[in-house]
């Protein structure tokens, strides 16, 4: 389904066999809401799951100017109040992990739990060259330059060669991305800094971290619990994709935080 955010044709799709609480998911830099397709077959008896494209990914518009964090936060509340959401379980992996992050901040009593899967709170300065390297990367060799590097930090290679056609849909996904969606995403991230207030969150919380993470390592992840007051910290045999190359584990995980909390 399409509804137009903030001037955008913007993808989701609505699973609720069960018609519970609204849990949201949001992909990865990258990715799309296809990300989440088992996980949301497996929650779907008993909360009503909204998955959706990040704008610039997947078959929501590619924008014409630049976007911050803040920006994509903006476009979930708009989504939310499009389809009368007054409040969900909040998941974020990654890029949607920063999202859920900044939503948490602007927006909390918009949201019942929040989970947070292999993300950071920030980029460092020292950090802040590679989201410009692979900004340009996109921009001037196209998204297939960045595939072979990109699942090599996603995936283990344990993974990779056990589940063969889940790495070609996410292979696939990743290299149809807009080059400009994924380099303005890039660069939203560059700038992304909420590590100094982190500790004005003040719901439940989970984080998740692959011990195998070479992209956002878990420390990163970590010290966002740290911040957060309560939060919950698990660590998963996984790269970066971690709900996905343990998503059984995973699964067992957040079903477990969202009972103690509905």
């Amino acid at each position: 389904m399409q509804v137009k955010i903030n001037g955008i044709d913007t993808r989701y799709v609505l699973s609720n066999e069960g018609g519970g609480p609204w849990l949201t998911f949001i992909h990865q830099l990258g990715g799309d809401l296809s990300i989440w397709d088992q996980l949301a077959g497996y929650f779907r008896d008993d909360f009503t799951v909204l998955r959706y494209d990040v704008r610039g990914h997947g078959a929501t518009a590619v924008p014409d100017h630049p976007f911050t964090i803040a920006n994509l936060s903006h476009d979930l509340v708009e989504l939310l109040d499009a389809l009368d959401v007054p409040q969900t379980h909040l998941v974020g992996m990654s890029m949607g992990g920063m999202i859920a992050q900044q939503f948490a901040l602007d927006h909390p009593s918009r949201i019942a739990t929040l989970t947070l899967a292999d993300t950071a709170s920030g980029t460092a300065p020292e950090n802040r060259a590679a989201w410009d390297q692979r900004a340009a990367k996109a921009r001037n060799e196209g998204m297939a330059s960045l595939v072979s590097a990109t699942l090599g930090r996603w995936l283990t290679p344990d993974y990779q060669a056990a589940h063969p056609e889940a790495v070609e849909q996410i292979r696939e996904v990743l290299q149809d991305t807009s080059p400009q969606g994924y380099a303005l995403a890039c660069e939203a991230l560059r700038e992304f800094d909420v590590h100094s207030r982190l500790s004005e969150i003040c719901l439940p919380t989970l984080t998740v971290a692959g011990v195998h993470d070479t992209g956002t390592p878990p420390a990163a992840t970590q010290a966002v619990a740290n911040a957060i007051e309560g939060a919950q910290y698990e660590l998963l045999d996984a790269a970066h994709l971690a709900p996905i190359e343990q998503s059984h584990r995973f699964a067992a995980l957040l079903e477990t935080f969202l009972e103690t909390r509905v």
